[in-house]
């Protein structure tokens, strides 16, 4: 599968911004996808997660109850609705998929239990806040 993610930007805090992750050459329904986020100096995390079977999403703390994920199969894409955007939100966002990773409300882990483990990425997309 290839992902490409976009949608990011300049925003003010307390803004939104909606990122978009269209899958290609595979049905993104295949596979469980997930939203990842590096803010300068930091390491990759997770931000928030869709299951390929049943729908079942996931978020990070940080971002709950400000950041709904969807998708939409007739499209092959994934949403990443954000809104509060806070400064610390920004970051380069990354779209990621594989059919191994189970995700529910608990957390995003895949068949060799690691968590966050997904194999395919896509180029990111920058998202900054401006406070």
């Amino acid at each position: 599968v290839q992902l490409q993610a976009s949608g990011g930007g300049l925003v003010h805090t307390g803004g939104p911004l909606r990122l978009s992750c269209a899958a290609s050459g595979t049905p993104a329904d295949y596979y469980s996808i997930g939203w990842f986020h590096q803010a300068p100096g930091k390491a990759r995390e997770g931000v928030s997660a869709i299951d390929s079977s049943d729908g079942s999403k996931y978020y990070a703390d940080s971002v709950k109850g400000r950041f709904t994920i969807s998708r939409d199969n007739t499209k092959n894409t994934v949403y990443l609705q954000m809104n509060s955007l806070k400064p610390e939100d920004t970051a380069v966002y990354y779209c990621a998929a594989d059919p191994r990773v189970t995700v529910d409300g608990v957390g995003v882990t895949n068949y060799l239990f690691a968590k966050w483990g997904f194999g395919s990425f896509g180029q990111g997309t920058l998202v900054t806040v401006s406070s």
